[in-house]
C-alpha cells in the first residue's frame, strides 16, 4: 500500500475582521513552546511559508484514509492553537478573500531572493494550496507516473476548487488560486519526460534559464520530491473541509498506482492539458470537464466516474472504492468549497461574512472532525 502525505498551506487572519495577519513568526514560536510544554517532539508538524500571513502543516505518511484525516486534523489543531497564541486564526482558504494589508514576505534569504528576482509576480502570489506526497519506487517509476497521470489532474483541481473570491470581489472562477499560481514560469503541466535523464535535464535548464532560483521553486503540477521518495502533486486548492482533502488524496494515490502499472499510449499536449485545467479552474464541478477517455466535454459527475473506473483496481485494493463514491456524492450535494463560499456571501451579503464562515468552518474541522472519516 502506497503511503500518502499531505501538506496544507493556511492563511493567518484577524479572527474579528478576517483581514490578513502577518504573525507566522510569532505563531511558530508559540507552536514550539506548546510542543515543549506538552512533550510533543513533532515540531515539524507546523512551519512557516513564503509569506508572514501563511502557515504550513504536514502530515506523517499514512496508508489508511481515517489515519490521514486524523493527521490533517492534528496539523490544523496545532496551527490553530499556535495562531490563537499569536492573536490570529489559521484558515483553510486558498486566496485572500479581503485584505487591505500588503503581502509580507517571510524574512529569509531565499524568499527575499525570489522577491527580488520575480517582483510583482512574487508579491501577488499569496495563495494557499494542498500538496500531496505519494510513495514511488525509483526514478523510472516516478517518470512513468508523472507522464501517466497528467490528463486526470484537472479532475482533482475541480474537486478542490475553493477560491472564488480575490481581494473583495468574485472572480467568476471556482479556483482563482490556480490562475494566480499558473503565472510562474516554472508552473503548470509539463510535456512527457519519458525517462529520468530528460526529467533531470529539463529541471536543470529551467533553473539555468532563470525560470526558478532552485529546484525547490520548480512549481510543475507534478514533480519528484527532492527530500522524500515520493512524487508531489501540486494542483489542488487547500480545502476547508477535511473530507474533500481526503477524497482528493485517495484518488491521487489510486492514479499513481494505476500509472505505475499501466501505460497510456495517447499523447497529451501540454497546451490541451492547460485548457482542460482552465475549465476545471473556471467551473469546478458546476460545469463540464474534459473526459480523458473521449477527449470530449462531459458533465463533471461523468468525468469523475470515468476517473474512478480508470483507477478502480487500485481503489478496491486500498479499500477506498465505496468511500470515494459516497464522498463524491456528498460533495455534489453540498457543493465544492467555491460553492459554499458563494452561499455564505448570498446569506450574509458581504465578503466579511464569507470570512466569518471560513474561520468557523476551519475551526470546526479541527475540533469536531477527528475520527469521522474511515476507509
Amino acid at each position: 500500500m502506497r503511503k500518502i502525505g499531505v501538506e496544507e498551506e493556511l492563511m493567518l487572519v484577524n479572527p474579528a475582521t478576517g483581514e490578513l495577519a502577518a504573525v507566522s513568526s510569532k505563531a511558530l514560536r508559540a507552536h514550539e513552546e506548546l510542543a515543549q510544554e506538552e512533550g510533543d517532539h513533532d515540531e515539524d508538524l507546523v512551519d512557516q511559508e513564503a509569506f508572514l500571513q501563511q502557515i504550513e502543516t504536514a502530515t506523517k505518511p499514512c496508508t489508511d484514509l481515517g489515519e490521514l484525516a486524523a493527521e490533517i486534523v492534528r496539523g490544523r489543531r496545532a496551527a490553530g492553537r499556535a495562531a490563537r497564541e499569536a492573536g490570529a486564526a489559521a484558515v483553510a482558504v486558498p486566496t485572500p478573500v479581503l485584505t487591505r494589508e500588503e503581502a509580507r514576505v517571510t524574512p529569509k534569504e531565499r524568499h527575499q531572493r525570489i522577491l527580488n528576482e520575480y517582483g510583482e509576480m512574487s508579491r501577488s502570489s499569496l495563495v494557499c494550496g494542498m500538496h500531496l506526497h505519494i510513495d514511488i519506487d525509483g526514478e523510472d517509476e516516478a517518470v512513468r507516473v508523472l507522464d501517466g497521470i497528467r490528463p486526470w489532474l484537472q479532475v482533482l483541481l475541480a474537486i478542490s476548487a475553493n477560491s472564488p473570491f480575490w481581494h473583495g470581489r468574485d472572480t467568476s472562477f471556482a479556483s482563482w488560486r490556480s490562475q494566480v499560481w499558473g503565472r510562474w514560469p516554472s508552473a503548470g503541466p509539463a510535456e512527457p519526460f519519458e525517462n529520468p535523464a530528460e526529467y533531470r535535464r529539463t529541471l536543470e535548464k529551467m533553473v539555468e534559464w532563470g525560470a526558478a532560483v532552485d529546484e525547490g521553486m520548480l512549481y510543475l503540477d507534478t514533480r519528484v520530491a527532492k527530500a522524500y521518495p515520493t512524487i508531489e502533486i501540486r494542483v489542488a486548492d487547500v480545502c476547508t473541509e477535511v473530507e474533500d482533502a481526503v477524497l482528493i488524496a485517495s484518488l491521487a494515490r489510486a492514479l499513481v498506482e494505476t500509472a505505475a502499472t499501466e501505460s497510456d499510449s495517447r499523447a497529451w499536449r501540454s497546451d490541451l492539458l492547460r485548457a482542460a485545467s482552465w475549465r476545471a479552474s473556471r467551473y469546478g464541478l458546476a460545469g463540464t470537464l474534459v473526459n480523458p477517455h473521449t477527449w470530449e466535454l462531459a458533465p463533471a459527475r461523468d468525468v469523475f466516474e470515468a476517473l474512478r473506473t480508470h483507477v478502480e483496481p487500485a481503489l478496491r485494493d486500498a479499500g477506498d472504492w465505496e468511500w470515494t463514491g459516497d464522498a463524491f456524492d456528498r460533495l455534489m450535494a453540498q457543493g465544492t468549497g467555491a460553492a459554499r463560499q458563494r452561499s455564505a456571501f448570498e446569506a450574509t451579503g458581504s465578503v466579511e461574512g464569507v470570512m466569518r464562515d471560513l474561520v468557523d468552518r476551519t475551526e470546526r474541522s479541527w475540533t469536531e472532525e477527528e475520527g469521522r472519516i474511515a476507509s
